[in-house]
């Protein structure tokens, strides 16, 4: 099928906006504290999600050292910079502002979300990266019918559905595992993470006549609250697969690594 014209909510925030975060957000390595905060901003370096930056006078146990390196983030130019925390030393885990970025973030650090071992807004973990407050998602059930084929061959025949709307991303259909040919899947090992929807709980691919297509569907069952109607349930890839929803052929769109 053909690529789609977009179908759903597009992402309103430009690259370089800074807002205040209305929540305390801290970092740690080892169980150390690098830092902990009240006054974290938002970045945009990227339209489809912030980071946050931090006060330097913030820092709790974290020490940074400047690099011999300046590199233009998305929102600007920023020095690179080392973190040591007890015994850990990270290099390149760090970038600080420099003249040329938006006013508001001189005096603030932007960390590489892997360099530190977790993230918290309040008292809650948040993984891979924040949740922007411009994004929803909102998990519905649905009578519609979902019928998914790839190949032609039907994975799924449900007659009813959970629906996933996720600001910036096609909606995602969740269907009942008992509507699923799971004999035609074959699970993979993979483990993705969402700030908005958890961990996934499993991922399963399709060996077909035509080729292999690697982790065209998942499923969390331990999701998020807000997520929490998709329990168990499996999704498809509208990009990946063929999707007809009340008897009508949707249209492929392109394709994404995220669900």
């Amino acid at each position: 099928m053909a690529e789609e014209s977009v179908l759903h909510p597009g992402l309103i925030v430009p690259v370089g906006h800074v807002e205040p975060v209305p929540r305390r957000v801290r970092g740690t390595i080892g169980g150390r504290v690098v830092f902990d905060t009240r006054r974290a901003l938002y970045v945009w370096e990227r339209r489809a999600y912030p980071q946050f930056s931090i006060p330097l006078g913030d820092l709790a146990e974290g020490v940074l050292t400047a690099e011999d390196r300046v590199e233009q983030r998305g929102a600007g130019p920023a020095r690179r910079h080392s973190l040591r925390v007890g015994p850990d030393v990270r290099e390149g885990a760090a970038w600080v502002w420099e003249d040329g970025a938006p006013e508001a973030l001189h005096g603030t650090v932007r960390f590489a979300w892997a360099a530190l071992d977790s993230w918290f807004e309040e008292d809650e973990p948040v993984f891979v990266h924040p949740r922007s407050p411009y994004a929803r998602v909102d998990a519905l059930r649905s009578s519609s019918g979902v019928r998914v084929e790839l190949d032609g061959v039907v994975l799924a025949d449900a007659p009813h559905c959970v629906k996933l709307f996720e600001t910036g991303l096609p909606t995602r259909y969740y269907l009942n595992r008992a509507h699923v040919d799971l004999t035609r899947l074959r699970r993979s090992d993979t483990v993705t993470r969402c700030p908005y929807k958890g961990t996934t709980s499993g991922y399963w691919s399709f060996d077909g006549d035509a080729g292999t297509q690697e982790d065209i569907a998942w499923a969390y069952d331990f999701p998020t609250v807000q997520a929490h109607p998709v329990a168990g349930m499996v999704a498809f890839f509208n990009e990946r697969v063929d999707l007809h929803v009340d008897g009508t052929p949707l249209p492929r769109p392109a394709v994404r690594a995220d669900g």
